[in-house]
């Protein structure tokens, strides 16, 4: 039953579905989800409760920040290349000529 709520969960994300409809659906998982009470969940739930407004702001035009963690992750990978960073703007150069 578990593996189906997460299933239904991922459902709901890749259904296009405007903001108030994605509202309706998470509210009635969050029910199945407490009439199953695995306590796996209720950290998903409360996540969802604290970011609940920007968590929906997804449905307005399906826009994550998938490319800011991607070039945050490469600037990590290069700096961490290179163990610390002494001259910034020499730094910055390399940097912009790799991602650029």
């Amino acid at each position: 039953k578990a593996y189906e709520l997460a299933m239904e969960l991922t459902d709901i994300y890749n259904a296009r579905s405007i903001k108030n409809v994605a509202r309706l659906k998470l509210a009635r998982w969050f029910n199945e989800v407490e009439k199953l009470g695995a306590d796996n969940f209720y950290t998903v739930i409360d996540t969802f409760k604290t970011h609940y407004d920007t968590i929906l702001n997804f449905f307005v035009n399906r826009a994550t920040n998938a490319n800011a963690e991607s070039f945050n992750a490469k600037v990590k990978a290069f700096r961490a290349q290179f163990r610390g960073v002494m001259d910034i703007p020499f730094f910055l150069y390399r940097l912009m000529k790799l991602c650029a």
